[in-house]
């Protein structure tokens, strides 16, 4: 059996940047991935591009956080959004910061990132053991020793860093292993579910309008009846039901809903900036003007082609019926459609297609100053195998960063 100092599971952006920060600081660290090759899901994120943080201050920063944002006040403090541009630019990556306080590798390659992170734990000595599955964690009464492998195999540390990552995109290997580990360690497990994913709705509406993107639209979330969230922004339909910026937030922010089957509608208002009564201004103003042109036509006033194309069976107008010939009641009918177009949730789609994992590891039962279990002497967790998710636009990488640095720093106290 091989001894270390600290053993990181998991060689993706959280334990590559854990083990990295734990060796220079003088510990002897074995990072374990079980896939050929390290850090494959962070060479695709940012659809290639790595959004790696958001330049947005502390609090502003939070609020695109979940429900769990003050356990991360600390290891923010310790590490935050400034020292990791910092990092890497001392590393011979530049960073750019895009609209919106998204934040880049000038180069605009994910791979660059990635390399500059290998190297990194290269240099520092940290052992990389690849192909290599941890199959348990060695614990002696509540103290961790270290790990046991396939083939029962064990390498022993007195400082263990589990950072798994998530469920999403299996593919690269976050399988939820982390999951299993923690709790046969005794860990609460909150449920484990796809966020920020494209949804499926009920009907044939949006299949028929596959491709669609709509720009500065708000989607409505109602439940039993009362509203509970909305999102300004951009959307898309698919051959499957909804996805894009704000329905990939909605997926997150309402993950536990749609996991557990609840009756949620999707309200897409396509006019928000007009009030009901500047709308029907609008419409009657149009309609005036184009009094010999078929309503077919006149929809295209209003809405992209190919949604105009289906609005007048929606709504239930004939296609051929004159603008001059629209009634109050069906001019009533059109406004509040337009504010009004709903669409049932049925699902989300899979892990496969979820850029994010909502659950993980009970955060209450892991001390926000050190990563230390509260639970198992000696035993952290880093990124996202614990219950910690936030919006696009590269909050969840900075997560990931702080929290590994965090708590590779703990395990490897300065000598």
């Amino acid at each position: 059996m091989e001894n270390y100092d600290v053993i990181v599971v998991g060689a993706g952006a959280a334990g590559m940047m854990a083990a990295g920060r734990a060796a220079e600081r003088g510990a002897k660290v074995l990072l374990i991935e079980k896939m050929n090759q390290p850090g494959r899901k962070l060479r695709i994120t940012g659809k290639g591009r790595c959004n790696l943080t958001n330049v947005a201050p502390m609090r502003e920063f939070m609020e695109h956080v979940g429900d769990n944002w003050r356990f991360l006040k600390h290891s923010f403090n310790t590490f935050f959004s400034t020292e990791l541009i910092e990092f890497f630019q001392s590393k011979k990556v530049d960073i750019t910061v895009e609209r919106g306080g998204r934040a880049f590798p000038t180069s605009e390659l994910a791979g660059d990132i990635f390399t500059a992170l290998v190297r990194w734990v290269e240099r520092n000595k940290v052992e990389i053991k690849k192909e290599l599955r941890v199959e348990r964690l060695i614990i002696e009464d509540s103290i961790i020793k270290g790990v046991e492998v396939y083939g029962s195999r064990s390498y022993l540390a007195d400082k263990v860093i589990v950072a798994t990552g998530g469920a999403s995109y299996p593919a690269t290997g976050s399988t939820g292993d982390g999951y299993k580990l923690a709790s046969e360690a005794g860990h609460t497990i909150i449920n484990v579910r796809p966020a920020l994913v494209p949804l499926e709705t009920a009907g044939s509406i949006a299949p028929q309008l596959q491709g669609l993107s709509l720009k500065n639209v708000k989607v409505n979330v109602w439940m039993d009846g009362k509203k509970q969230g909305d999102a300004f922004g951009e959307m898309m339909f698919t051959h499957f039901g909804l996805t894009g910026p704000i329905i990939l937030t909605l997926s997150r922010r309402f993950s536990q809903e749609i996991f557990d089957k609840k009756p949620l509608i999707f309200s897409i208002d396509l006019k928000p900036a007009l009030d009901d009564q500047k709308l029907d201004n609008r419409l009657l103003r149009d309609l005036n003007e184009h009094g010999k042109m078929k309503f077919q036509s006149a929809l295209r006033l209003w809405l992209p082609g190919k949604l105009a194309d289906i609005a007048a069976v929606i709504l239930n107008i004939s296609e051929e019926k004159l603008c001059n010939q629209i009634s109050a009641e069906e001019r009533k009918r059109i406004r509040l459609w337009l504010k009004d177009f709903k669409f049932t949730i049925t699902g989300s789609r899979p892990f496969a297609e979820a850029i994010i994992t909502s659950g993980g590891v009970d955060v209450k039962e892991i001390d926000p100053k050190t990563m230390q279990s509260k639970i198992i002497k000696g035993l952290y967790f880093a990124g996202e195998v614990m219950d910690l998710d936030a919006n696009t636009g590269g909050y969840n990488l900075q997560i990931a960063f702080s929290t590994a640095w965090l708590a590779g720093e703990s395990c490897a106290p300065a000598i």
